[in-house]
C-alpha cells in the first residue's frame, strides 16, 4: 500500500466564486419548471442547511441511542439585480406593465449556479461545479434605500429561501433532495454538456431545469 501524501502539485484543490445563475418559474400545472431566465448581477448564493440534529434518547441508566431530526436545505441569494420573472416568486404582481403591486402570493421556483474549482496549477480554470435547486420559496427581505453621496454604492438585495425537496426513483434508495451539485472535473465532458443543453437552452430548446432524477439519469446513461 502506498504511504499517504499531502499536498502534492495538481491537488491542492479550492472552491470559489458564483455565476451562471439561472432562475427557472415552477408551473403548478403542468408540475414542471417553465423557460429559465439569466440572473445577472449575483453576488452569493450562501447555502444553510439545517436539522440533522441528535436527539439523545436514554434506558437503563445508559445513553441508548440517538434519533437524527431531519435535515433541510435553505439558502439565501444576493444581488445587485433580479430577472423580471422573479417578481412573482418575491410576492409581486405585474397588473400593468411597469407596476408591482406587493405582497402578493409567493410561488415556488428552482435556481442554477456555478462555483469555480481551482487547484495550484491551473487556478480557477481547473473546473466548476454546478449547483442546482428544487422547490424553493423566499420570505419577505428588508431592502434598504439610502441617498447617493460622495462615496456611491449599488443597493444589493437579498432573499433568504427554503425548499420542499423533490423525489427519486425508489428503487435508487435515495432520500428527496433540494439540492445537488455535478463536478466537471470528475463527469464525462459528453454528459455535462448535454446537461448544460438543458440548464441554459441552446437556441432551439428553452431552458429548463431537469428533476434529481432526470439529471441522474441522464449522467449515468
Amino acid at each position: 500500500m502506498p504511504a499517504i501524501e499531502w499536498d502534492l502539485a495538481g491537488e491542492r484543490v479550492f472552491e470559489t466564486g458564483v455565476d451562471r445563475g439561472v432562475f427557472y418559474p415552477y408551473d403548478p400545472v403542468t408540475k414542471a419548471y417553465t423557460p429559465g431566465a439569466a440572473w445577472n448581477g449575483l453576488t452569493a448564493v450562501n447555502h444553510t442547511p439545517s436539522g440533522a440534529e441528535p436527539t439523545p434518547i436514554y434506558a437503563d441508566n445508559i445513553k441508548y441511542l440517538n434519533l437524527m431530526s431531519v435535515e433541510e436545505f435553505g439558502f439565501t441569494i444576493e444581488a445587485f439585480t433580479y430577472p423580471d420573472e422573479f417578481g412573482v416568486v418575491d410576492g409581486s404582481a405585474t397588473p400593468i406593465p411597469g407596476v408591482a403591486v406587493s405582497q402578493q402570493n409567493r410561488e415556488t421556483f428552482g435556481l442554477s449556479h456555478r462555483t469555480l474549482i481551482g487547484n495550484d496549477e491551473k487556478g480557477t480554470d481547473f473546473g466548476y461545479k454546478i449547483h442546482m435547486i428544487w422547490g424553493a420559496k423566499v420570505s419577505p427581505s428588508e431592502k434598504s434605500h439610502t441617498t447617493v453621496n460622495d462615496t456611491p454604492e449599488a443597493a444589493n438585495m437579498s432573499w433568504t429561501a427554503t425548499t420542499t425537496p423533490a423525489p427519486f426513483a425508489a428503487a435508487r434508495n435515495l432520500k428527496p433532495t433540494a439540492h445537488l451539485a455535478v463536478d466537471s472535473t470528475k463527469i464525462d465532458a459528453t454528459k455535462l454538456e448535454a446537461l448544460e443543453k438543458m440548464l441554459y437552452g441552446d437556441g432551439a430548446t428553452a431552458a429548463t431545469l431537469p428533476s434529481p432524477e432526470e439529471v441522474l439519469a441522464l449522467l449515468e446513461a
